[in-house]
C-alpha cells in the first residue's frame, strides 16, 4: 500500500501559484523566485505524493493531470485554512478577539440587530461570535457573570454594581389584543377594565428581576419568558399585552391584533442600554458593536405621551 509523504505549505503554495498564473515563470515572478527553484519545488511535491501533477511535455503551458486537478480543491481549501489561521493570529496579536460573547435583550428589534451583526461578520471575519438572546435581567446577569463580554439592555442595567453603559435607543411598548378579544372589540377601554381579563406577562429568572413586575396592571397573568410564544397567544386571543411596536407593526396593519386605547395603561418607551464590566472593558471588535448599536439608537423617535416602563 503506497503511503504518500506530508507536502510543505511553500509546496502547495508553489503547486497553487502555477494554476493561477498559468506558467512556472509566471509562478517565480509572482513569488519572487527562479523558475528552477519553482521546478524544483513541484518535482519534490509530485516525487512526495508519488504523482505527477502537471503534464509538461508536448505543451508550452503546463497542464493539470486528471490527478492534478482532483488535489487542486484540496490543496486550495489548505491555503485557505492557513490564510484564515494567520489573520486569526494576527488579529489576537494587535488586540482583536477571536471570539466574542453578545447578548441581546428580545424586544430589540430583529432588523437592526441582523443590520448590526451582518455588518460585523463583513468588518471582523476571523472573529467568533456567540449571540444570547435574553429578557430583561438576564442581560445584566449574563455580562456579569462573564458569560457575555457585552450586552444590549433594557433598562433594568441602569444602576446595576459593577456595570458601565451607553444609550443605545429605545423602542415603544403598546398594549395590544386580538380582535375577536373582549378587550379588542371595545372602542375604547374604560380605566381598570384591563384588570378583568388575563394579561400576558414576559419574565426571566435572573436574580435582577426575581419577584419584580414590570408594567402589570391585572390580577390575572400568564407569565412567559418568550416573547415569540407571547406574541401567538396574543394573536389567538388568550389575553391581551404589552409588545414592541416593531415586532406587531405588521399585526396592527393586517389586523390580526389591534392596539388598545387604556386610559390607565398606555404603553410606555423600553430604553435600551450597551453594557460592560467595568472591570473587562470590551476589545476592538465588541467594542464596534457597542458603537454601531449606539449610533444606530440615535435615530429612534419617541413616541407622544409615553413615560419610560
Amino acid at each position: 500500500m503506497s503511503n504518500p509523504g506530508t507536502p510543505t505549505l511553500d509546496q502547495l503554495s508553489i503547486f497553487l501559484t502555477i494554476v493561477e498564473t498559468g506558467s512556472f515563470a509566471g509562478a517565480g515572478r509572482r513569488l519572487n523566485r527562479a523558475v528552477s527553484v519553482i521546478s524544483y519545488g513541484i518535482a519534490n511535491l509530485e516525487a512526495q505524493l508519488g504523482l505527477l501533477l502537471f503534464e509538461r511535455e508536448g505543451t508550452r503551458r503546463p497542464k493539470l493531470t486528471v490527478e492534478g486537478r482532483a488535489l487542486l480543491a484540496e490543496a486550495k481549501m489548505i491555503a485557505q485554512g492557513v490564510d484564515g489561521l494567520r489573520a486569526k493570529v494576527k488579529g489576537m496579536l494587535d488586540g482583536l478577539e477571536a471570539e466574542v460573547h453578545l447578548a441581546v435583550d428580545v424586544m430589540l428589534p430583529a432588523d437592526r440587530l441582523g443590520l448590526v451583526l451582518r455588518e460585523f461578520a463583513d468588518t471582523f471575519p476571523t472573529v467568533q461570535l456567540r449571540l444570547h438572546v435574553e429578557a430583561l435581567g438576564a442581560i445584566s446577569a449574563l455580562v456579569l457573570d462573564r458569560e457575555a463580554v457585552v450586552g444590549i439592555s433594557g433598562p433594568l442595567a441602569a444602576g446595576v454594581e459593577g456595570i458601565d453603559c451607553r444609550s443605545a435607543g429605545s423602542v415603544p411598548m403598546v398594549p395590544v389584543a386580538a380582535p375577536d378579544h373582549p378587550l379588542g372589540r371595545m372602542a375604547r377601554v374604560e380605566p381598570g377594565a384591563g384588570r378583568d381579563y388575563t394579561q400576558l406577562v414576559l419574565s426571566d429568572r435572573s436574580r435582577f428581576t426575581e419577584g419584580r413586575d414590570f408594567s402589570v396592571s391585572s390580577p390575572k397573568t400568564w407569565r412567559l419568558a418568550d416573547l415569540g410564544a407571547k406574541h401567538q397567544l396574543l394573536r389567538q386571543g388568550i389575553g391581551w399585552g404589552n409588545m414592541p411596536l416593531p415586532m406587531i407593526e405588521a399585526d396592527l396593519v393586517s389586523g390580526t391584533l389591534v392596539r388598545l386605547a387604556m386610559p390607565d395603561h398606555v404603553g410606555g418607551t423600553y430604553r435600551f442600554a450597551g453594557i460592560w464590566r467595568r472591570d473587562a472593558p470590551p476589545g476592538p471588535a465588541a467594542t464596534w458593536l457597542l458603537d454601531r448599536f449606539v449610533e444606530l439608537g440615535t435615530a429612534d423617535v419617541e413616541m407622544e405621551g409615553l413615560g419610560d416602563v
